[in-house]
C-alpha cells in the first residue's frame, strides 16, 4: 500500500483508542502527517514543537501499537518538526549524490539490519526467569561465535525478541559486523518469491537471495517454529545455516518451543540447533513483572502518579506475557486521560481493565481490597503487611488477611503469596491454618472476622 493508504489505515486503527477531541486535536491533517515509512520506521512530521512533545509523551505507545497492527511488524516512530523536513531532504539528496548507500553497506545501521533501536540490553529487565538467557546473549554480543548457534526458546511475550534485537544493536553499535534480523515467515516469503513468477530471472533472484542471507556476519531469525510447515523453507534454511556456520558466522534462533518439541522439522536441522547453546526464558515471576512495569512507567509522563497498588494489580493479573503488561499500562493511562479521571487509582485501573479481566477472578473487591480493609482495621500500613516484620502486631493481621483471601477469593496459595511480598505457598498455608485453628476457640476473633467480612460486602 502507498503512504497515504498506510496513514489512513493507521488513523482508523487508533481512532477508537482515544477521544474524538484528542484525535481531532493531535492527528488532524494540518498538523500531523506521515512523511515516510521505511525499514519499519514511520517518520511523522508535525507543525509545532508542543505537538511533537505531546505525541512522544502521551500517545507513542498507542501509535506504535496501531501502526504495528497495520504493517504486521515491529514499528518505531521518528517524529520531526516541519521546519526540519528541508534539512532531512537535503541530507537525503547529499547521501545520494555522494553514494552513501554503498558506504552504508560497509557501516551498517540498526534500521537496515531490521533492528528495533529501542530493544537494547540497557532496556531489558533481568530476573530469575531470563537471567541465563540474558547472560548468554551478552556473551554472544561481546564475542560472536562463542556459542553457535544460540537458540532461545520460551512462550510468546517473555522477551526473546528483545534479547535478539539487543544482541544485534550491540554488534551494530560496537563492531563492523553485518547483522540481519528476520522472521522465519519473511525468510520463506523471500525464498518463494524466486519461483513465484517466470523462470526467466531465477538465477539472478537466487543470487540476490543468497547475497541477502549468506553475506552477513550475524543472522538472527525469529519464530523458527513457523518453518515446521514449510519443507522447502527448511531445506533452504539448512543450506544457509551450513554456509554461515562453516564460515564461523554467528546464528541466533528463537522459538516458542524447545528443539525437542519442534515437530515436523528435519532431524539434520534439529541436530544443528543443538550444536551451540540453548537458553530457556520462562514466564516472568511477580517481582520481575513489577520491575518491568516500573521500568515502562519511567518513560511515561504520568509515571510518578501511579501508586504501588495499581502496579501490583497489573502484575498480579497479567502474569504470562510482557506485551500484555505493556498493553495494560497503556490502557490504564489512556482510560484515565480520555475520561478525565485525574490521578490513576486502583479503582480507575480496575475499571480500565475490567473488559480484559472479565473472565478472571481478581477484581477490586478481592485480595488487594481485603489487604486494605484489614490494614485499616489494625492501623498498619500495606508495606508493613507485605514486609518481613514478624512482630505480632503486624504478623497477626497479616495472617487474618491471608485467611480472608482464602475464604473470599478463588485464588491459590501461591497466588495469594505473591500479594504478600512474594511469600511461598507453605507460609500462606501455615497462616491460613493458624487462623482456622484459632477460630475454634477464640470468640473475640470470630467477632473480628465477622466485622471484617461485613466491611468487605
Amino acid at each position: 500500500m502507498n503512504k497515504e493508504e498506510l496513514w489512513n489505515k493507521f488513523l482508523e486503527n487508533i481512532k477508537n483508542e482515544i477521544t474524538d477531541v484528542s484525535f481531532t486535536t493531535w492527528f488532524n491533517d494540518d498538523d500531523t502527517k506521515l512523511y515516510s515509512f521505511e525499514n519499519d520506521v514511520a517518520t511523522v512530521v508535525v507543525s509545532r514543537d508542543f505537538i511533537k512533545k505531546h505525541l512522544e509523551e502521551r500517545y507513542l505507545d498507542i501509535m506504535i501499537d496501531g501502526m504495528s497492527r497495520v504493517t504486521n511488524s515491529d514499528v518505531t516512530f521518528n517524529i520531526i518538526l516541519q521546519e526540519d523536513v528541508e534539512e532531512l531532504k537535503k541530507k537525503e539528496n547529499e547521501n545520494k549524490n555522494l553514494g552513501i548507500e554503498e558506504e552504508d553497506e560497509e557501516k551498517q545501521s540498526a534500521l537496515n539490519a531490521n533492528l528495533n533501536p529501542n530493544y537494547t540490553f540497557e532496556t531489558f529487565i533481568v530476573g530469575n526467569s531470563n537471567k541465563f538467557a540474558y547472560k548468554a546473549s551478552r556473551v554472544i554480543a561481546e564475542a560472536p561465535g562463542s556459542y553457535n548457534p544460540l537458540f532461545l526458546y520460551g512462550e510468546s511475550g517473555v522477551g526473546k525478541t528483545h534479547l535478539m534485537h539487543a544482541i544485534g544493536n550491540y554488534l551494530v553499535e560496537n563492531t563492523d559486523k553485518k547483522v540481519l534480523y528476520i522472521t522465519s515467515d519473511k525468510f520463506v516469503d523471500d525464498y518463494t518469491k524466486i519461483f513465484r513468477y517466470s523462470d526467466k530471472n531465477n538465477f539472478e533472484k537466487i543470487d540476490a537471495f543468497k547475497k541477502k542471507y549468506r553475506n552477513v556476519d550475524v543472522l538472527i531469525i525469529d519464530d523458527i517454529q513457523f518453518l515446521s510447515n514449510a519443507p522447502k523453507g527448511q531445506e533452504e534454511f539448512f543450506h544457509t545455516f551450513e554456509e554461515l556456520h562453516n564460515a564461523n558466522k554467528q546464528i541466533i534462533i528463537a522459538s516458542d518451543r524447545s528443539v525437542d518439541d519442534l515437530n515436523s522439522f528435519e532431524n539434520r536441522l534439529l541436530t544443528r540447533f543443538n550444536w551451540g547453546l540453548t537458553a530457556n526464558i520462562t514466564t516472568p515471576d511477580y517481582d520481575l513483572r513489577v520491575s518491568i512495569i516500573k521500568n515502562k512507567l519511567a518513560f511515561k509522563e504520568a509515571a510518578n502518579d501511579i501508586p504501588l497498588d495499581v502496579i501490583e494489580y497489573i502484575a498480579n493479573n497479567f502474569d504470562s506475557d510482557i506485551r500484555k503488561l505493556e498493553g495494560a499500562i497503556t490502557r490504564i493511562l489512556a482510560y484515565a486521560s480520555m475520561f478525565n479521571k485525574g490521578k490513576v487509582t486502583l479503582d480507575v485501573a480496575v475499571d480500565a481493565l475490567k473488559d480484559q479481566l472479565k473472565d478472571r477472578s481478581l477484581y477490586k473487591n478481592d485480595v488487594q481490597r481485603i489487604q486494605r480493609v484489614v490494614c485499616d482495621y489494625y492501623k498498619i500500613s500495606i508495606e508493613q503487611m507485605k514486609g518481613k516484620n514478624r512482630n505480632n502486631a503486624v504478623n497477626f493481621p497479616r495472617q487474618i488477611a491471608i485467611y480472608l483471601c482464602r475464604e473470599l477469593t478463588n485464588e491459590s496459595f501461591p497466588k495469594i503469596g505473591s500479594y504478600f511480598g512474594g511469600r511461598n505457598h507453605s507460609t500462606i498455608i501455615s497462616a491460613d491454618q493458624k487462623i482456622r485453628k484459632e477460630l475454634n476457640s477464640n470468640s473475640d476473633l470470630i467477632e473480628v472476622i465477622k466485622d471484617l467480612k461485613r466491611s468487605l460486602t
